[in-house]
């Protein structure tokens, strides 16, 4: 799941580099392994660390699609361990991943709810997720809008009670909550009208944007938030009140209300609980122009949907009731379902906790019960996307500590670790900090020092999709993956993560808007996985994991209809068996990988075949070539080099050569979608190999070729 990728793709010159290819297969080119046994770049486990995700699924499917024949042809893919990805964060949800629970209202049934950690003789076998009746976000996930411009004088935004004092220990100045107005375009505003709710804040600073862009991903440092000339307010006394910000017109598109002190009263839940009184709450926004008759003309589209002016909030208090539950925005399918349906192989699971919108005290139980089953587990991945929802570093490290302190409390092994960040390739970048700092994995890890808690940090994750928010892309942007992989791992050790934490992408695909038509995202797939292993990750998890029926958006791992009947095997499905079936051993035992040279480019120098080398448990060696040529094969030569100790081995005797490419799948169009014809499986066959063998690579194909090599 992704709200958001990075769009910095540099697609344009490998489009024109790949225009000016000229063939090269007359000449023999040279795939070249590092394979010094000193060099080894990672060594991994495939049943461990080639993976795939399982999201939140439609209403009613997880019956069809965790049970066979579905599911049979589903792990056919060969993917081994998996991670549950937790949707409900990003729709601004609070989840019940067990429906038996204690409200802290429970006369109402309404507040904060605490799932039990008691298993009982009743399968948790569905879950589902409560929408956030004080939620201040307009965009993001699914179609919840917010309370700060819905127009409703009774409804209002609340930040998270447990970013205040009374939870975290440390002043409210240190964790300033805001809320973020978008106008839509830049327009003369003089003027802020706020209606307070309780609590309310009694020192913020209303503040305006100065650069073009929006004040987040790329636009964060092409800009900075300056406080209106009258837009510091320090005593400030609730109720709706009108703010003359300037005595001119300023041209603004976004502004900020940043909020440091609370006044601490209660809200409209009453005193019986403290986190009812902590915080800030607002319950309508307006701005606009103040005339000098004291005239306000509010510029804010009020209005309880998407089609309001859109607001974004540092945080949202996950108070609700049952009456907000709603089982029909989908099924996080509940973890015995989960755990004994067979999807996870029996093998130790990535799961996550709800931490932006939940408490605590619910995450704790959700581990407990999941180790008084005796469900196997691995990691556990505190949040989701925190990066994407906006949230301060800072804020989400004090969430992380709560959480953590609570989890151990009950259950001290559990390994826990995040963020995870959203689907990009580069840095992700915050408003700069009193020091100048902007990294925002280098202040959360700042945070944890700071704290002496940099130990309940036990893994790193992180998303990767490079062209999410592209609909459709040229075959030449597959060429600049293996950098994308290459420079962000690189930007992750800048930003200071310690080499002695693991590091796992757990949910990723190409994203763009090809479909099943093109074996681009094959190919895509294959130099990912070889590129994110070689850099060093820890594990990879694929995502599309899950097909829908009767939708066959951007790769599908399945194709299937509405009635759950396979339709056909899409490329991605056969790039998958070629991973894990044929360059690895599906055994749990170490595989060593080496680095890989080729000298396959086109005259502009775009390398047009990349390799990785894998030295499998059963003593062959296996390399993974692709060649990203759309028009033409290629023949190689493979050579073993050992720079330590000055030799060159090749392959010798009989070597497998396994082949997915363009001439096993083509895709023939039908009115809105089409059948492939052939459909699979890959070609194999048998080359006598030697020193001067040439392997050929057949155009727009994985190709793998395995076995034994010696000095000859």
């Amino acid at each position: 799941m992704v709200s958001r990728a990075n769009t910095r793709v540099v697609g344009v010159w490998a489009f024109l580099c790949s225009s000016l290819f000229t063939p090269s297969s007359a000449f023999a080119q040279t795939i070249t392994i590092d394979a010094a046994p000193s060099h080894v770049a990672n060594t991994f486990s495939p049943v461990r660390s080639l993976g795939a995700a399982i999201d939140r699924l439609r209403t009613g499917t997880p019956d069809h699609l965790l049970t066979d024949p579905v599911l049979k042809e589903i792990l056919g893919a060969g993917w081994q361990t998996v991670t549950y990805r937790q949707n409900t964060e990003l729709m601004v949800e609070a989840w019940h991943w067990n429906p038996n629970g204690a409200w802290s209202d429970p006369e109402k049934q309404q507040g904060y709810f605490v799932g039990s950690a008691e298993p009982t003789a009743e399968m948790i076998r569905h879950s589902w997720a409560a929408p956030l009746p004080h939620r201040g976000f307009s965009r993001g996930d699914g179609n919840g809008w917010s309370r700060l411009t819905d127009g409703d004088p009774k409804s209002y935004w609340k930040s998270n009670p447990y970013l205040t004092k009374a939870f975290t220990g440390e002043d409210d100045s240190l964790h300033p909550q805001w809320v973020m107005i978008d106008l839509g375009s830049k327009v003369p505003v003089n003027a802020i009208r706020i209606a307070w709710a309780e609590p309310y804040a009694k020192h913020y600073s209303v503040q305006f944007w100065t650069g073009e862009m929006e004040p987040f991903y790329e636009g964060t440092m092409r800009g900075t938030w300056q406080t209106f000339p009258l837009g510091a307010v320090t005593e400030g006394n609730g109720g709706t009140v009108t703010l003359k910000l300037v005595s001119w017109m300023i041209p603004v598109r976004y502004l900020r209300i940043w909020m440091t002190e609370s006044s601490n009263t209660c809200d409209s839940h009453g005193s019986a609980d403290k986190r009812n009184c902590v915080g800030y709450a607002i319950n309508e926004l307006y701005v606009g122009a103040l005339s000098a008759d004291g005239q306000f003309n509010d510029y804010v589209t009020h209005f309880p949907s998407r089609n309001q002016t859109v607001t974004w909030p540092s945080s949202v208090d996950p108070w609700h009731a049952a009456s907000d539950m709603d089982e029909s925005r989908g099924d996080q399918v509940g973890f015995d379902f989960f755990f004994t349906c067979g999807v996870t192989r029996g093998l130790p699971t990535m799961v996550p906790i709800a931490m932006l919108y939940s408490t605590p005290e619910d995450a704790a139980n959700e581990i407990a019960y999941l180790y008084k089953r005796r469900y196997p587990i691995s990691w556990i991945e505190m949040g989701e996307e925190a990066d994407g929802q906006h949230m301060l570093p800072e804020d989400y490290g004090a969430l992380y500590l709560q959480f953590a302190t609570a989890i151990h409390r009950l259950v001290p092994e559990a390994k826990l670790g995040g963020p995870p960040f959203e689907g990009t390739f580069d840095d992700v970048e915050v408003w700069p900090d009193a020091a100048g700092k902007v990294s925002w994995l280098g202040r959360f890890l700042d945070y944890l020092k700071a704290h002496g808690r940099v130990n309940d940090l036990t893994f790193f994750s992180f998303e990767h999709y490079p062209y999410q928010d592209k609909p459709t892309y040229s075959w030449a942007d597959l060429y600049p993956e293996p950098e994308y992989v290459k420079h962000i791992v690189q930007v992750w050790k800048d930003n200071g993560l310690p080499s002695n934490i693991p590091f796992f992408m757990t949910e990723g695909n190409i994203g763009g808007g090809a479909g099943p038509s093109t074996v681009k995202g094959a190919l895509w797939l294959a130099d990912y996985v070889g590129s994110m292993m070689t850099a060093g990750a820890g594990a990879t998890y694929f995502f599309h994991y899950m097909p829908t029926p009767g939708h066959w958006g951007a790769y599908p791992l399945l194709l299937l209809d509405e009635h759950y009947k396979l339709i056909g095997y899409p490329p991605q499905y056969m790039a998958s068996q070629v991973i894990t079936k044929e360059w690895v051993q599906p055994v749990d035992a170490p595989h060593k990988l080496f680095k890989v040279s080729s000298d396959v480019t086109d005259a502009a120098g775009t390398l047009l075949v990349t390799a990785y080398a894998v030295e499998r448990p059963d003593g062959q060696w296996s390399v993974m070539l692709v060649n990203r040529d759309q028009y033409n094969d290629h023949a190689v030569k493979v050579v073993f080099n050992d720079g330590v100790n000055g030799r060159d081995r090749h392959f010798t005797g009989q070597v497998d050569r396994i082949t997915f490419g363009s001439a096993e799948y083509k895709w023939h169009p039908e009115g809105e979608r089409g059948h492939a014809d052939p459909d699979g499986p890959p070609s194999k066959s048998k080359v006598n190999a030697g020193v001067e063998t040439l392997y050929q690579l057949p155009m727009a194909s994985i190709t793998v070729l395995r076995g034994f090599i010696r000095e000859q």
